[in-house]
């Protein structure tokens, strides 16, 4: 299949690339600077256009079968006014155009597959969360909530429009582990808070299995968990890690305080988390390379 990619040149894209690539489909990467990468790299060719504008990029997306967005700019720094309608706007209006492009190809034989994250639930302390739980109240929520919206549109057009909620995507070359790595390799990482918080994880590869799967299954439509089904806390998780590494935990867990006075709001978002059941892909039948934290980490770390 022909497939149009928004935030291809980011870590979970490179991975979804090289992976769908593998598969034998042709991947067109929307990019905002050309000169970065060169027209094609390893079978993937770029388009220069803003996501987030209207432009000539959109006629392109009508040539293909998938739309896959992963856009949107990163939510892991301190939130001041400007950088939250960032996080929004980043969202929705890339989805908003992406979503106008496919009137270029009324019909079911159109597929969107559109990013949001678990984060849609909301804080929700040692509550089990699936598919069927209603969204949050907080300020990621409300995002997701937003995000997701924009993306559904899309069926009134006759696509297959699929919902894919993030868990902490896990891999070697970026993402949340590439930055936790250097400290437990030197013996400083800890748990945060409590650590009591739930880490809703998921490895790479198993990721990009999973845009293959709704691909491929043409009666896949809604929101899907997109996360592995042995969640952890983040105490475990950090446990979990640093024995992989053949390390240990000597230094006590990061009080919460300190962390909220760092990153203020942000703060509090690494201070709670989900206890994210991925429901519907293990009712479809999909099958986890990596179900447990153990084998993700062993395969990533060592």
């Amino acid at each position: 299949m022909k497939i149009f990619m928004t935030g291809g040149t980011g870590f979970v894209g490179r991975h979804l690339c090289k992976h769908l690539l593998q598969e034998g489909h042709e991947i067109v990467v929307l990019t905002r600077s050309i000169k970065a990468h060169g027209e094609s790299v390893g079978g993937v060719r770029f388009l220069e256009g803003d996501p987030t504008s209207v432009g000539p990029w959109q006629e392109v997306v009508g040539d293909c079968e998938v739309s896959i967005n992963l856009a949107g700019e990163s939510i892991f720094s301190r939130w001041s006014k400007e950088k939250k309608e960032r996080i929004v706007q980043s969202r929705i209006l890339t989805t908003r155009n992406l979503v106008r492009a496919l009137e270029h190809r009324k019909g079911e034989d159109a597929i969107l597959i559109s990013t949001s994250a678990v984060g849609y639930y909301g804080p929700r302390g040692d509550e089990e969360v699936d598919e069927e739980c209603g969204k949050g109240t907080d300020f990621l929520a409300d995002v997701a909530a937003q995000w997701e919206a924009e993306a559904l549109r899309a069926e009134d057009l006759g696509a297959r429009v699929v919902i894919a909620r993030f868990g902490v995507v896990l891999g070697r070359d970026g993402g949340a582990l590439a930055k936790m790595l250097p400290a437990f390799r030197w013996y400083v990482g800890s748990p945060l808070g409590s650590g009591n918080q739930w880490f809703p994880w998921i490895h790479v590869k198993d990721l990009a299995r999973i845009y293959s799967f709704f691909i491929s299954n043409g009666k896949i439509r809604g929101p899907f968990n997109c996360t592995a089904p042995g969640p952890v806390t983040n105490r475990q998780f950090c446990l979990t890690l640093a024995q992989a590494l053949g390390r240990s935990v000597l230094l006590p867990s990061v009080p919460g305080f300190i962390i909220k006075m760092i990153l203020g709001e942000f703060g509090s978002v690494l201070l709670t988390g989900q206890k994210a059941i991925p429901r519907r892909l293990q009712v479809l039948g999909f099958k986890f390379l990596f179900p447990g934290l153990k084998e993700a980490l062993e395969d990533l770390v060592t």
